[in-house]
């Protein structure tokens, strides 16, 4: 079975969502990219991302779920905690 999460943080610059999807894919097994944004007006004191998705077996081994736990943490810890916006199995 296939685990989707679609999260957003959004205070994060597009720039940074990019870091962060291509941190994601580099973990064997995982499958990233960004959502698109909710607000059709432009603001520069919202994200120009609508946040990023990412999905993965549940065959994923430890050592891959710990590095998207430390990749996303070491974000949250910047830029502020996640929020889960369609938690799906």
């Amino acid at each position: 079975m296939i685990q989707q999460q679609e999260l957003i943080c959004p205070q994060l610059p597009l720039t940074v969502y990019r870091e962060i999807v291509a941190h994601l894919r580099q973990v064997p097994g995982v499958e990233a990219g960004l959502l698109e944004p909710c607000n059709q007006a432009f603001d520069y004191g919202q994200s120009q991302s609508g946040g990023l998705w990412l999905e993965y077996s549940d065959s994923l081994d430890s050592q891959g779920r710990q590095q998207i736990a430390a990749i996303l943490a070491y974000y949250a810890a910047r830029f502020g905690d996640w929020q889960v916006l369609s938690p799906r199995q």
